[in-house]
């Protein structure tokens, strides 16, 4: 069995977490989405559960903060070229999203820093696949340098 990840996110509005997270090409899995929360699907293993923040809090004794708030977790994805890197970094500002920092190229990964409407950090990073399978020494050693 697949170990499938579900990243649980606290929202201010469903509504609009729904539309953003739809808008960058995931899936609302309706049997898993309520008036209360919406289960979002990147794809067959990796789900975020975008949650009201008073619903989120009954998970938890502890206080919840909104990315907005402050950063309590960064969640990064890959993508299969920088060219989608940069695609889904033009989809979230066109979203409503923004920039958490300025892209990252190393060379060997590219990776942009980004939010969503409630401020929770979301990373897209490509990285070249020498340097994923072998580390990056090995995309350095392969280049040249």
């Amino acid at each position: 069995m697949a170990t499938h990840i579900f990243v649980n996110l606290p929202v201010t509005d469903l509504d609009r977490a729904k539309a953003f997270y739809e808008s960058l090409g995931t899936t609302i899995v309706p049997e898993f989405t309520d008036e209360n929360a919406a289960c979002v699907k990147w794809d067959e293993n990796v789900f975020f559960m975008v949650l009201k923040k008073e619903y989120f809090a009954t998970f938890t004794s502890k206080s919840v903060v909104l990315g907005s708030e402050g950063a309590q977790v960064i969640t990064a994805l890959s993508r299969d070229s920088r060219e989608d890197v940069d695609a889904i970094r033009a989809k979230i500002l066109e979203a409503g999203g923004s920039e958490n920092k300025d892209p990252q190229d190393y060379g060997f990964m590219y990776s942009v820093s980004m939010a969503d409407p409630d401020g929770n950090i979301i990373e897209f990073l490509w990285m070249d696949p020498v340097a994923a399978e072998k580390g990056p020494e090995a995309f350095f050693a392969e280049q040249g340098a």
